[in-house]
């Protein structure tokens, strides 16, 4: 017998695209995509300039918004912020390669107590990215 849902139903939700505001659009998709290895899906147009672009790696989409600077142009932007990315491919050897196209670590990869394997950089807003396996159960 089938559990009927509760009325009103709980938010279900099948995706999330994380919207980061960045300084230089054209310095963010070089370390999205050529460093860490997104691809560009969508590129937004405003002027002739590019103003924005959806990512993706696998099944996970990123949205980059250039800054407008409405709000000031010394807002900080990443800080407390950090974006857990699981992935099933070897974590050190992607590791590895990401360090090779000039990306510096902020935790070098490291198991940790829930069973899972990890490790962490920052891009150059300052916004946080740990890298994750699944934890092993």
């Amino acid at each position: 017998m089938r559990e009927r849902r509760k009325q009103p139903e709980n938010l279900r939700l099948s995706a999330i695209m994380p919207a980061l505001t960045v300084n230089d659009i054209e310095e963010s998709l070089s370390f999205y995509r050529d460093r860490l290895g997104f691809f560009v899906a969508e590129e937004h147009r405003q002027d002739g300039k590019i103003s924005g672009a959806v990512l993706r790696a696998g099944a996970v989409q990123l949205l980059l918004s250039q800054d407008d600077f409405a709000k000031g142009s010394d807002r900080e932007k990443g800080s407390g912020f950090r974006l857990y990315c699981t992935t099933r491919q070897e974590l050190d050897q992607l590791a590895e390669a990401i360090q090779s196209r000039g990306v510096e670590l902020a935790q070098e990869p490291k198991d940790q107590p829930w069973g899972a394997r990890d490790f962490a950089l920052v891009d150059p807003d300052g916004f946080q990215l740990s890298v994750t396996t699944e934890p092993q159960t």
